[in-house]
């Protein structure tokens, strides 16, 4: 049998594919590498899964039914790991319908497909911290109400959420989903503010240090992601959320960062110092993030271990390779 992972060549996706494929496991993998960011870099991650043994690559888009149907023509799935997704708060300021079409629409064709595939055993799809909104209470639980999301792509994963219930309860698809916070690593995205530093620091530029640097995030390290989502890949729920194989997990460090310590061990790891230009709160974005994640370390041993110093240190030293800097 086969797992299938949406979102291949994207950051997440990539790694966790890599796991799949070391533990033997045969993966099909698809992706409509899309101009978000640099298509080079989708293409780089691609290249070191192209040519591993038990490894399909198939360019699709996750909101076209056809093509969905298509790629599980023939193939034995038994389990989906969902991460395709248009990722980014702020760039849903100006796409909207980007988001509601791959988040949403996207969404929906991948339960469509679980729930038509012979002896499906489990969906495990991507969540995010950001359905937690501006809530005052820390850390975030999954048990705090969610219903004031600050921008449109909190609002459509939680959207998914809510959707990924309702096809669990009427169909029994076993499901789980996972809160990532502020995920960081080698290969990462570049339109995250570790890589965006990391970039104008090295080439000598300001950083824009948002709030006067009065924010604090939950910063997780790659590596602590996958093991995670693997973790909640082997263990389908097999207790009912009232009346669903349904559950949320929050995949977070447990220790938020204040944004200015982060520069701080930025410039350490790097060895140069950050010219910093304070700017007020952006449209869409939040004060805080704080994963309370006993119910991950509860149901499957698993917490995050990755200290930023050692995380963003190996970020730098792919960064410095792989720009020749």
């Amino acid at each position: 049998m086969s797992v299938l992972v949406t979102g291949v060549a994207g950051f997440i996706g990539s790694y966790v594919c890599r796991e799949l494929l070391a533990r033997g496991e045969t993966v099909i993998g698809i992706d409509s590498l899309t101009h978000y960011y640099d298509p080079q870099l989708k293409q780089a991650r691609l290249a070191a899964l192209i040519g591993i043994a038990d490894f399909t690559f198939i360019k699709c888009d996750i909101a076209d039914r056809e093509a969905l149907e298509t790629v599980a023509a023939g193939r034995s799935i038994d389990r989906v790991v969902h991460l395709a997704a248009q990722a980014g708060v702020r760039y849903s300021l100006e796409q909207p319908r980007t988001y509601i079409r791959a988040n949403v629409v996207g969404h929906l064709e991948v339960l469509e497909l679980c729930r038509n595939l012979p002896g499906f055993k489990h969906l495990v799809y991507a969540s995010s911290s950001s359905v937690y909104g501006g809530n005052k209470k820390v850390p975030f639980s999954e048990d705090d109400r969610v219903d004031t999301p600050v921008s449109l792509y909190a609002a459509t994963k939680k959207a998914d959420e809510l959707i990924g219930h309702v096809y669990s309860h009427l169909y029994g698809i076993p499901q789980t989903g996972l809160r990532f916070f502020t995920v960081y690593g080698p290969m990462g995205r570049p339109d995250m503010a570790y890589w965006s530093f990391t970039k104008n620091i090295i080439e000598g530029k300001p950083i824009q240090v948002f709030n006067n640097g009065e924010m604090w995030r939950d910063f997780t390290y790659i590596d602590d992601i996958v093991k995670g989502t693997i973790a909640a890949l082997d263990n389908p729920p097999k207790e009912g959320n009232q009346g669903a194989l349904h559950r949320i997990y929050n995949i977070g460090n447990s220790q938020p960062e204040k944004l200015s310590r982060f520069i701080d061990v930025l410039e350490d790891v790097i060895g140069k110092k950050a010219i910093r230009e304070m700017a007020p709160m952006q449209p869409g974005d939040v004060v805080q993030t704080f994963a309370d994640t006993s119910a991950i370390e509860r149901d499957f041993g698993f917490k995050p271990s990755t200290p930023l110093e050692v995380g963003l240190t190996s970020f730098v030293v792919w960064y410095r390779d792989y720009f020749n800097v």
